[in-house]
């Protein structure tokens, strides 16, 4: 694997109480993914001609200005975005997906399932919320019996990839369903797209969003790359300079930009982008099933020592399981073993209360681990003993 995808602080150690010093095992990727090399370098190597972007005539300004553009044609290339998609830099996903809701037009309907993240579960205007599916099967006939009563413009808005669970769910035949019933569709690709190659083609999706935080380029940047029509229609997401054509003297005499450009206003977080998609570029020349590979191979060390939520989809690195006091536990792997996980209802609450259990949300929801590049074999072993260590065996 090229070192471009190295881990920015692998080496990290912490000291346990005994005054012993081990290597901080990060479980917790499905979170905040940690930097690699790729997105750090490509910051260093920027920020001596950072400058403003599209507003600017000097030396900083033009290279600012073809780094920002040339981080869009890249990020353009690992989403395999159309030629007349747009591809929109935003602060995450959740803004992305806030920026999608906006840009319906009046009248649509929007079909989510209740084991979504929030992200996805709360912007959308007046959702149809249909329960989180027990199977592949059941979401896709549960799609087709709430898309055949729609009438007008429609809305499917599924996860690619659980943040709870880690199943990757059927997008391609939800999306041919969708279709089939004249809707679109939007596909959370959050925790997707660090794991799996994604492409909007092969997926069937009209619009897919992710983060750089979860992408190892935690510099505050995220993607809405889909169709150009609803977002050139809509009104601008953020009024101001950069969204803006011109500008008359009089109330109200605007004519906004198409585009991109449209949504972006004011100045850009050029250094977000600019990692973004160093990190992508790197993707997409590395081996992705090698990385897959070992995911798997890590995945198995887990699955065959504990019992974990999900049912037989194939799922990306995160794997939830029910403990007593999950908060406790987590405090406990931290602060004696060096490990870093996630419990709690992970901002997906509805799913969270049906796998847990309906006291689940009052008695501090699940654990969960999750790992991505530069996680270990080690990493995991360490886990599954230190669980065994606290008497916790999920």
């Amino acid at each position: 694997m090229s070192d471009r995808l190295d881990i920015v602080g692998a080496d990290l150690t912490v000291t346990l109480p005994g005054g012993t010093d081990v290597r901080f095992a990060h479980l917790d990727y499905a979170a905040s993914a940690p930097a690699v090399r790729a997105a750090a370098d490509a910051v260093r190597d920027l920020l001596p001609y950072y400058g403003s972007v599209h507003r600017g005539a000097g030396l900083r300004s033009q290279r600012s200005t073809f780094e920002y553009e040339r981080a869009r044609d890249i990020v353009a290339e690992f989403v395999g975005a159309r030629p007349d998609d747009s591809v929109i830099f935003t602060r995450n996903t959740t803004d992305s997906l806030n920026l999608l809701a906006r840009a319906l037009p009046a009248g649509t309907t929007t079909i989510v399932f209740d084991g979504e993240h929030h992200a996805n579960l709360l912007p959308w205007p007046s959702p149809v919320r249909l329960p989180a599916p027990h199977s592949a099967d059941a979401a896709v006939e549960a799609a087709r019996a709430a898309l055949s009563s729609v009438r007008g413009p429609a809305l499917l808005a599924v996860t690619g990839a659980s943040n709870v669970t880690g199943e990757i769910w059927p997008v391609r035949r939800l999306a041919d369903v969708a279709h089939a019933h004249g809707a679109r569709v939007l596909v959370d690709a959050a925790q997707l797209a660090p794991h799996v190659p994604v492409d909007l083609d092969e997926l069937g999706a009209d619009y897919l969003a992710l983060s750089g935080h979860k992408l190892y380029a935690p510099f505050g940047a995220g993607v809405l790359a889909g169709r150009g029509d609803w977002l050139d229609a809509a009104d601008p997401y953020l009024r101001g300079g950069g969204a803006s054509a011109s500008v008359g003297d009089a109330t109200g005499d605007v004519v906004w930009q198409t585009g991109p450009a449209r949504h972006e206003g004011g100045t850009p977080n050029l250094i977000g982008a600019i990692s973004l998609a160093a990190v992508c570029e790197a993707l997409l020349q590395a081996d992705r099933a090698a990385i897959l590979e070992h995911e798997q191979s890590l995945l198995a060390g887990i699955d065959g020592a504990l019992t974990l939520f999900g049912g037989s989809q194939p799922r990306v690195g995160i794997v939830s399981f029910a403990v007593p006091d999950a908060p406790g536990v987590a405090d406990r792997l931290a602060r004696d073993y060096g490990i870093g996980v996630r419990a709690g209802l992970f901002c997906a609450h509805p799913l969270v209360r049906r796998l847990g259990g309906a006291g689940t949300c009052d008695t501090g929801g699940l654990l969960r681990a999750s790992f991505g590049l530069g996680s270990t074999h080690d990493d995991v072993d360490r886990f599954v003993k230190a669980l065994d260590d606290l008497g916790v065996r999920p």
